[in-house]
């Protein structure tokens, strides 16, 4: 769970095509202080004798591609903070094929080439995804732990100084003067951290979904989901069966309100679920996908690792304060529907850093916080707003009930959903409609929602009042 040009992404011109983006998306599977006030719209001219200071609070995706282009800046002196260089984040893993180029990602990255793809739904029909995908096309499975180091190595290559740290508050009295952050810094052989402070300029907060930054800042909250994940060695001949397969479970045994998945890793298989509406039992809802797939995981699987992290549901209220900017998770940049995060990471981080460094003029001048605003955020927001607003809607109509999700996997069945669907999620690119074929899927879409509304089995019934009442 945890898309690539900077192009406008608009919003699919009718209900049809706006189903058929959806099914090959689906594999994309904390410390405050005081608000920071606005800045001023004049910018702040510099004559310091010194390079702008920059950090970059998390070593993840985001912070990584951002530190990455501060490195190579002019005048700019970047330091990534990271409380754990080998940090292991429990993630599905899945990028999509224009990652690996935009993001010059060296093959070794990529630990399973995914070819082919299984919908199963909440009746146990199996529909098999990917007949449309040309031979070199793929998605690509990797491991957090490998993509993440190759590109926090990659920008400290480059110039940025690394620090082992748990960044704890940051404090500032004007928008237009430094802000000091405060972390414990974990030094080589050391258990305890050691209180350390450092002035900074600038702040891309790339802390993920319990922002340390962004609550330092009141950049708002969100809903966010809980994703469970297993890490299974299974026999090698039922992981032969995985070589470039992933899938793709629904049914509100799995989840009241998102999918679960197994996705093939290097030597292993992540099996895992997510929700929102339920999360307290998220373990009932991993261990019924335990169930469903036991038989394809052979006698004695062996769980190598558990992991458990929150997904965001949506963009933060306030993305921007100051000369504080949040990027990836951060942010709020996950979609829903198929919770991919990864590309809108990286993304993200790299728009960001460079809209910054354009604003600084050569690290001459200090931009303002609404300059940041009118690059960084409205350039995002054109590019892939209309991605997480047709998502959004998606999952609302399919991921609500069993007849729905029925629905969902019947429809995937269309060649014209998965042609236009991978097309849309492998390259980030708008997909030209056919009129016909839009016309077909409508009527063959409203068709299946009929009937499984008739014959799909009654959804449980749960309660989670207490729960319900943290939602936003």
């Amino acid at each position: 769970m945890c898309s690539s040009d900077l192009s406008a992404h608009p919003a699919p011109k009718s209900k049809a095509t706006m189903l058929s983006t959806l099914a090959a998306s689906a594999l994309g599977l904390n410390i405050g202080a005081t608000p920071a006030p606005s800045s001023s719209r004049a910018a702040v001219s510099m004559d310091l004798g010194r390079p702008l200071r920059v950090a970059v609070v998390g070593g993840g995706p985001s912070g990584a591609c951002a530190a990455e282009i501060f490195a190579k800046a002019p005048n700019i002196d970047c330091t990534l903070f990271e409380r754990k260089m080998d940090n292991c984040k429990p993630c599905g893993g899945a990028i999509p094929l224009c990652m690996v180029d935009e993001f010059e990602l060296p093959p070794e990255i990529v630990d399973r080439r995914v070819r082919k793809m299984k919908m199963i739904s909440p009746s146990g029909r199996e529909v098999d995804v990917g007949r449309t995908l040309k031979e070199n096309e793929y998605i690509g499975m990797t491991r957090r732990e490998v993509l993440d180091a190759y590109l926090r190595d990659r920008a400290v290559e480059l110039g940025a100084k690394p620090v082992t740290g748990l960044v704890q508050k940051v404090e500032f009295e004007d928008a237009n003067g430094p802000y000091t952050i405060k972390y414990s810094e974990y030094k080589p052989g050391e258990k305890k951290g050691t209180p350390s402070e450092a002035e900074f300029d600038i702040i891309v907060g790339a802390d993920g979904a319990n922002s340390r930054t962004a609550k330092a800042i009141d950049a708002g909250e969100y809903n966010f989901a809980i994703a469970f994940q297993e890490r299974i060695k299974i026999p090698d001949e039922k992981m032969k069966y995985y070589e470039d397969l992933a899938e793709m479970y629904v049914g509100d045994d799995v989840s009241p309100d998102f999918y679960a998945w197994v996705f093939p890793k290097y030597d292993h298989v992540g099996v895992g679920t997510g929700t929102v509406v339920n999360r307290p039992a998220i373990s009932q809802y991993q261990a019924a996908i335990r169930e469903r797939c036991a038989d394809r995981l052979g006698d004695n699987p062996k769980v190598m690792k558990v992991e458990a992290h929150p997904i965001p549901e949506h963009p933060r209220p306030r993305r921007v304060i100051g000369r504080v900017a949040l990027v990836g998770d951060a942010a709020g940049y996950v979609t829903k529907c198929s919770g991919e995060g990864i590309y809108f990471a990286a993304k993200s981080g790299r728009m960001a850093a460079e809209e910054i460094v354009a604003l600084t003029a050569g690290g001459t001048r200090l931009p303002t916080e609404q300059e940041i605003k009118d690059t960084y955020i409205k350039k995002y927001d054109r590019a892939y707003g209309p991605t997480y607003l047709v998502l959004d809607v998606l999952q609302k109509v399919f991921y609500t009930n069993n007849g729905a999700r029925e629905a969902f996997v019947d429809m995937c069945d269309s060649e014209y959903v998965q042609r236009c669907t991978f097309d849309s999620y492998l390259y980030k690119k708008v997909v030209t409609p056919n009129p016909v074929e839009d016309v077909k899927l409508l009527f063959n879409t409203i068709g299946s929602l009929i009937k499984g509304a008739a014959t799909a089995k009654p959804d449980q019934v749960f309660s989670n009042p207490v729960e319900s009442l943290k939602r936003i």
